[in-house]
């Protein structure tokens, strides 16, 4: 029997600035080896069960402990950071905020520096472990200058060189293209495997992270333990959609053509998937649903002409880009990590100078205008929510860019009220902004930039850290405003929002477009999925094993019948 390395007996922690606990009565094992997911809607408490298997709290975020919680056999409450990070190393979600050292060397030496290793050990430790996770090539090189993934793999092999037993992902796959997101599951798999580690994520998008088996799905909601069972029994169940969390699209699709769902099918595994009668009901729901195609918006109202930018006459970053964007549209850019698209966006604010070539805005060449010109009708929205945030409160943030028209106090009041309570944080419109987590900074950001009405829309990442209902009320906003003449670029890793929510694709690898197409278009067709990093959808493979005739039409099918039922 495997010995448990995890256990959390009666445990509560209530934080001290707080009235009631944040967790309540969590009664949790995890074994040594285990894989296992934790699961919850922003606010559930899934954050903070995390930290307190990491030693931040108590040791950093101060609060009242009931109960009992062991790590490798000891105590945690009589312990400190310091000690537990010898048990549990932790990978955040942000990279850049991990980063300690100037090459990739230093920083994955870090903490055998504080360990005072000597040297000819500690580079022969900072090899072993770099070579685990495929970075040993890039040990001269500044952690800044990586890609996403890179980043990731650097954060991993400074955990990994202290060679710890427990490794806590915090949403792994927030900043990562679809490809590299399997790569990495692929990693921590084999990190599992082969070094026998306990590995235990948190993350929103769930059947990314099923793309390797899983132990056990924990899902945490209000604080308590409300389900803590295999991936069959969860998936076979409507507690996810049920607790505001996304199932994978492929259960969503079982589901819709009422397909009696059973835990012996292995819904968890799309290879091993037991159909049998489900595939004629997926069949006949398939032909019964209406296929009216959306009508394509015709009115131009952003495209590049043969576009290049480079930071030197050397490195072309992006070549001869062109492009159509109409009015009213909303439509997402993909690609892989470092494929130029937020390059793209900053070239529409007037960040960048095209090298060559014309960026035309309501059939007008851009180049005369300055950002703030621009800014008057084209608003940004960045990956990274500490770029853009200069207030202290989160209300004066969003308010910002009316003071700085001239808006009236009222109107600045009734507007920032109406889009934070649309962005889920009026709750805390009075907070500080640096109390917040990631992902409710980069709802923020979002805030501060819808608050202005723009005329075009830029969004990179919209919803990267966001649960699936915070999702839903950002985009289904987004789609209102859309709906009333706001012209909408999405930068995206979520192949989940693509399809769901914007029509066509402009498809970016290596500074080149690759296509600019119909989404369903774009996630069914390898000569695009390859080259951009991206992932077949899972509704493709599952129309392929169902032997359906046409799985492209199904993958359409389901986005038209999916919109439907949200409208």
């Amino acid at each position: 029997m495997k010995k448990p390395v995890i256990e959390f007996e009666n445990f509560n922690f209530q934080y001290k600035a707080q009235k009631s606990p944040t967790l309540k009565n969590i009664n949790l094992t995890i074994y040594e080896g285990e894989k296992i997911v934790i699961v919850g809607p922003s606010g559930s408490g899934k954050s903070t069960l995390s930290h307190c298997i990491n030693g931040l709290v108590p040791f950093y975020y101060d609060g009242k402990i009931d109960g009992k919680l062991t790590i490798m056999g000891k105590e945690t409450k009589n312990s400190s950071i310091a000690k537990i990070s010898n048990d549990v190393g932790t990978v955040l979600q942000d990279p850049d905020g991990q980063f300690i050292g100037l090459t990739v060397g230093e920083d994955i030496a870090f903490k055998l520096e504080n360990d005072c290793i000597p040297q000819d050990v500690m580079k022969q430790k900072v090899e072993q472990a770099s070579k685990l996770v495929d970075i040993n090539s890039h040990l001269d090189v500044a952690p800044h200058q990586l890609s996403g993934g890179q980043k990731q793999r650097v954060t991993l092999a400074g955990v990994l060189v202290r060679d710890v037993p427990i490794l806590l992902f915090d949403e792994p796959l927030a900043s990562l293209d679809p490809a590299t997101g399997k790569t990495a599951m692929e990693l921590i798999d084999t990190i599992r495997n082969n070094e026998q580690k306990t590995i235990i994520i948190i993350e929103h998008r769930l059947e990314d992270v099923l793309h390797c088996k899983v132990d056990r799905i924990i899902i945490v909601n209000d604080g308590e333990i409300i389900a803590d069972a295999s991936p069959n029994e969860i998936l076979a169940q409507n507690i996810l959609t049920e607790t505001g969390i996304r199932e994978p699209l492929y259960i969503t699709a079982l589901k819709y053509a009422n397909c009696k769902l059973d835990s012996k099918m292995e819904l968890e595994d799309l290879e091993k998937l037991n159909l049998g009668e489900a595939k004629a009901q997926l069949e006949k729901w398939e032909q019964a649903i209406n296929k009216e195609e959306t009508p394509t918006k015709q009115v131009p109202l952003l495209g590049f002409e043969n576009v290049k930018f480079g930071y030197s006459k050397k490195k072309e970053i992006l070549k001869d880009v062109s492009f159509t964007i109409y009015k009213g549209e909303m439509l997402s850019v993909v690609g892989r990590n470092g494929a130029g698209k937020s390059t793209l966006s900053k070239l529409i604010c007037g960040f960048y100078k095209p090298t060559s070539g014309k960026i035309l805005f309501d059939g007008k060449d851009i180049a005369p205008l300055t950002i703030k010109e621009r800014a008057e009708k084209i608003g940004i929205v960045l990956q990274n929510p500490n770029q853009m945030i200069s207030k202290t409160l989160i209300f004066d943030e969003v308010a910002l860019g009316l003071k700085i028209r001239n808006v009236n106090e009222e109107e600045i009041k009734e507007r920032v009220f109406e889009t934070l309570k649309v962005c889920g944080l009026y709750a805390y419109r009075n907070w500080p902004i640096s109390a917040l987590s990631f992902g409710q900074k980069k709802r923020v950001t979002i805030a501060s930039i819808l608050v202005l009405n723009p005329e075009l829309l830029i969004l990179d990442e919209p919803t990267a850290g966001q649960d699936f209902k915070h999702y839903t009320e950002i985009m289904e906003f987004l789609k209102e405003l859309n709906s009333k003449g706001t012209t909408i670029i999405m930068i995206t890793h979520d192949m989940h929002l693509m399809l769901e929510y914007t029509d066509r694709a402009i498809v970016i690898s290596d500074g080149q477009k690759l296509a600019e197409t119909h989404t369903y278009e774009v996630l069914t067709n390898y000569e695009l999925i390859e080259p951009a990093h991206l992932k077949e959808t899972s509704l493709y493979t599952l129309a392929v094993k169902a032997g359906l005739n046409s799985p492209k039409t199904f993958v359409k099918s389901f986005i038209q019948y999916d919109r439907g039922l949200r409208q």
